[in-house]
């Protein structure tokens, strides 16, 4: 099958797309221009690069996407793309709000003035349900945001199902839960720790300043979590799930995890800095998957633990190289 993913430079594209080719599939990404021509997460892997057909656009630009739609055809569509840093949500609200929802609109139009047959996934997140009342979140929970990223991610789902009931069309959202890998970037928090590790292991870092260590957070392998995506277009029905591990780890615990790992006391190293802190925080989440592992048959199958040493051992080899 012919397959289109916007996002493709991200973590998450970078999974997808290796798991897609591995599948047989024809792989089109949707890249930005950029002076220098990098590919992101996609610049691992020169190899992966060469297997790849990409074709210039923005998701804010639909007249570029319409002419993707009409020279690809896909058979199904990954919309990835997104401003998916919650902190840099609240510096560009704006930003935000115009490519998660703008950018979402736009994608689902030209997917269905072009291919309206076809499949198409939506990337949503846990960030949805911010201000949480369970112990464990599903698709029943309630959804109260507390960032501009919370707030954009909720009403591009809400436009996917508008558009899935209204115009009878293949679309499902993946309320994903956090998912890290070495491919993360290194903007985000667990990329940040697992780097500084590996950089305090090998002298080149002395100090690592972080937020608020004590939010609790759902984390999984993003290489399982793409996975859980595909097997969502292959369902019968379209439909939304959580895909979660139903643990929740502090970034404390994160932290113990990446400096234990090589035998070092974090509390030697880290520090809170509060420029790091956001205006509202969402404190605690954990997901239940039950619908995903039922109605997909998907599981996870790297635990925290062995998520974060994988994280920190990669950082600690391509230090080293």
């Amino acid at each position: 099958m012919k397959i289109l993913i916007s996002g493709i430079t991200g973590q998450d594209g970078y999974h997808l797309s290796k798991m897609l080719l591995d599948e047989g599939h024809s792989v089109h990404g949707i890249v930005r221009r950029n002076s220098q021509k990098t590919y992101g997460a996609l610049e691992y892997d020169r190899e992966l690069i060469n297997k790849l057909e990409f074709y210039y656009g923005d998701v804010t630009d639909k007249s570029s996407l319409d002419l993707i739609f009409k020279t690809v055809k896909p058979d199904m569509v990954f919309h990835l793309a997104a401003q998916s840093f919650v902190q840099e949500s609240w510096s560009n609200p704006e930003v935000t709000y115009d490519v998660n929802i703008k950018g979402t609109l736009n994608m689902l139009n030209s997917f269905r003035e072009y291919t309206p047959e076809a499949r198409f996934y939506n990337a949503c997140s846990s960030e949805v349900y911010g201000k949480v009342s369970d112990d464990i979140q599903n698709e029943e929970s309630r959804m109260w945001p507390r960032s501009p990223y919370g707030i954009s991610k909720l009403a591009a789902m809400w436009t996917c199902i508008n558009y899935r009931e209204s115009y009878n069309l293949f679309v499902s959202n993946g309320i994903l839960f956090n998912h890290e890998s070495p491919f993360r970037g290194v903007e985000f928090v667990t990329r940040k720790i697992s780097l500084a590790a590996a950089r305090i292991k090998l002298g080149l870092q002395d100090e690592l300043k972080l937020g608020n260590m004590d939010a609790m957070r759902d984390w999984g392998y993003a290489g399982d979590y793409v996975r859980a995506m595909y097997m969502m277009l292959q369902a019968n029905e379209p439909d939304d799930f959580v895909v979660a591990t139903g643990e929740s780890h502090s970034v404390q615990d994160f932290v113990e995890a990446a400096f234990g790992y090589l035998d070092l006391d974090y509390k030697q190293y880290v520090s809170t800095d509060p420029k790091y802190l956001r205006p509202a925080e969402v404190q605690y989440l954990r997901g239940d998957a039950s619908k995903a592992k039922e109605k997909l048959g998907w599981k996870p199958s790297i635990t925290f633990k062995g998520l974060v040493e994988l994280m920190v051992k990669t950082d600690l080899e391509r230090l080293s190289d």
